[in-house]
């Protein structure tokens, strides 16, 4: 029957349950509570942590491989300073679900994590960005044009990492058209957030697009390539990574919210508001719920980093979470939680579903303490 599930019960309470279990995992896990998982036998354990070890590994060959690593060097720096490794993981752990071997999925985790943080060397020059996992940014150490090569090479690297696939010439061939593509959305979604605070109105779809852009491209990517080398064919590797896409944005989203309330490894709270012209979900909902506060807001947005007081980030802070904007962005949350995979795409793959359970309890556990409570 349309719009139910297989036992009878509506999809629509489905999808509650499924949310009220994601936040209530996210809250222990907040807590320092455990909770059940999928159990996994001490071999199996023990190979995917191999492999992510085999990842590590890979990446600094790779950073190292040059006669003249110095440049190397940087990108090893930046890669090495820390990070969840979640695009890397996440090839491991679907290629696995799809059947194929983990250990062919070393490879291309570490193309994946090295455009990755390609991204995030080049990201924190444009924003200005001084402080990254809780050190100086590459660019504050060692300049920005240095900084800019070191993206380059990093974005050089991951097709490098290609080569050591265990698969086809053909299928190398497949995945870097599949790198090359989420390279270019990435780089279009990144100059979309220059031109969005310029946006009026600025509203939810266009910081959606541009998040589209930046940060879900490389969350469907690995799932893309992980099917490629699981034998799925191209059509149906680019469905299922479709389903992955709102991952993205809920991550985007957390770290709109960790980098006010939470733990930014940055040098203050509300890195994001004193840099120039960033427009995050919360600055988004603010606007829409009080568009009178625009000359007020866009006032701190755009003035430079150094006349920002903190007494004014923290203003803004407060204002954000009495005023509506921090229930709205979680409102958000819960309405991309409520769509996940509603065009059934996962359907018939068990083990795609676990992994998306498994990282929306990850993207959820650093802010869980930031949901409003009702009553």
């Amino acid at each position: 029957m349309a719009g139910s599930t297989a036992r009878g019960r509506p999809a629509r309470t489905c999808a509650r349950a499924r949310r009220a279990r994601w936040h209530l995992a996210a809250e222990m896990l907040s807590d320092g509570r455990t909770i059940a998982s999928r159990r996994r036998f001490p071999a199996e354990l023990a190979l995917l942590v191999r492999c992510e070890d085999a990842i590590e590994s890979l990446i600094e060959r790779l950073c190292f491989g040059a006669p003249d690593p110095t440049l190397g060097q940087l990108v090893w720096e930046h890669v090495s300073s820390g990070g969840k490794r979640l695009r890397a993981r996440l090839a491991l752990r679907a290629v696995e679900a799809l059947g194929g071997t983990v250990a062919d999925g070393i490879a291309w985790g570490a193309c994946c994590e090295l455009l990755h943080n390609a991204s995030l060397i080049h990201d924190d020059v444009e924003d200005g960005d001084r402080y990254r996992r809780g050190r100086l940014a590459l660019w504050a150490r060692h300049g920005t044009a240095q900084a800019i090569n070191a993206g380059d090479l990093a974005i050089a690297l991951s097709y490098l990492a290609i080569g050591a696939v265990p698969v086809s010439d053909g299928l190398r061939w497949r995945l870097t058209e599949s790198v090359s593509r989420a390279a270019r959305r990435v780089v279009d979604g990144q100059a979309a957030e220059l031109r969005l605070l310029a946006a009026a109105p600025l509203t939810w779809e266009a910081y959606a697009t541009c998040v589209e852009g930046k940060t879900t491209a490389l969350f469907a990517l690995p799932i893309e390539g992980a099917a490629l080398i699981a034998g799925r064919s191209a059509d149906d590797a680019a469905r299922l990574a479709s389903g992955f896409r709102p991952l993205g944005l809920l991550f985007q989203i957390q770290d709109d919210l960790v980098d006010l309330y939470g733990d930014n490894g940055r040098d203050r709270p509300g890195s994001d508001l004193a840099q120039l012209g960033k427009a995050t979900a919360l600055v988004v909902e603010h606007l829409r719920l009080h568009p009178e506060d625009r000359a007020w807001l866009l006032a701190i947005l755009t003035a430079p980093r150094a006349d920002t007081a903190p007494e004014t980030i923290d203003a803004a802070i407060a204002r954000f979470a009495e005023q509506g904007a921090l229930a709205a962005v979680w409102q958000r949350i819960d309405d991309l939680l409520g769509g996940l995979d509603r065009a059934g795409v996962l359907a018939g793959e068990p083990g795609l579903g676990a992994l998306i359970d498994g990282f929306v309890v990850e993207a959820l556990r650093p802010v869980a303490h930031t949901r409003p409570r009702i009553g």
